[in-house]
């Protein structure tokens, strides 16, 4: 929804600036079911790869591959998590796997999953400094991480792109973006989670336009 927003509401502004490719909804069975997994019990955020299994990702990456962008410039890949990550994709992914289910809890707030190989530092903070403007930004847990990962900065931790959405592209600015609906301790309505994702989006967009940094085609 964030991401049709987007295009309903706002790419027409930036056309003057940007090519932009809109993925609305890549795995439409997990959207409509409130699942991380598709129909097959694959988890589309870990199979980009060449040679897919999951045909959703199979999809995307060929789509991207027939648009033939040389360099593209900025991918976000917007998520959405809610409680059934915790209370049914990961009991069952434990149980298919034969696995213990290890303890773990959703961030309280929006956060990004940058690429460790190019931090692009700068730029998550644009973008998170326009995201604050609508919803809360998720605060580290006592380890000073968020989902079991190191926070690099505030809202934003890293990890590798391979195999992941915003691995899809070469872009020289991808993250992927993290909202999360079913807070308790400060409710936020789908309008909310919606607006947030848009916002992210556009504080990446403007922080390329004011820095001038748009090097790729898209």
């Amino acid at each position: 929804q964030g991401a049709l927003l987007f295009a309903e509401t706002q790419m027409a502004r930036y056309a003057k600036h940007f090519n932009i490719a809109v993925c609305p909804c890549v795995s439409p069975w997990g959207y409509e079911c409130v699942q991380r997994w598709n129909a097959k019990a694959l988890d589309p955020n870990r199979c980009f790869v060449v040679d897919s299994d999951c045909e959703e990702c199979a999809a995307v990456m060929a789509l991207v591959a027939a648009l033939n962008v040389r360099q593209w410039t900025m991918h976000i890949d917007l998520h959405e998590t809610t409680d059934s990550d915790v209370s049914e994709f990961r009991p069952a992914k434990a149980s298919r796997d034969g696995l213990p289910l290890e303890d773990g809890s959703i961030p309280d707030g929006f956060f990004l999953m940058g690429d460790i190989d190019a931090p692009q530092p700068e730029w998550h903070r644009a973008v998170i400094d326009s995201v604050r403007q609508v919803t809360h930004i998720a605060q580290p847990d006592s380890n000073n991480q968020l989902v079991e990962l190191d926070v690099a900065q505030e809202g934003v931790v890293m990890s590798s792109r391979v195999g992941k959405g915003k691995g899809v592209t070469n872009a020289t600015y991808a993250t992927t973006s993290e909202v999360y609906p079913d807070s308790k301790a400060t409710p936020v309505t789908d309008e909310q989670c919606n607006r947030a994702q848009v916002a992210a989006v556009l504080g990446g967009l403007n922080f390329i336009i004011a820095n001038d940094k748009a090097g790729g085609e898209d």
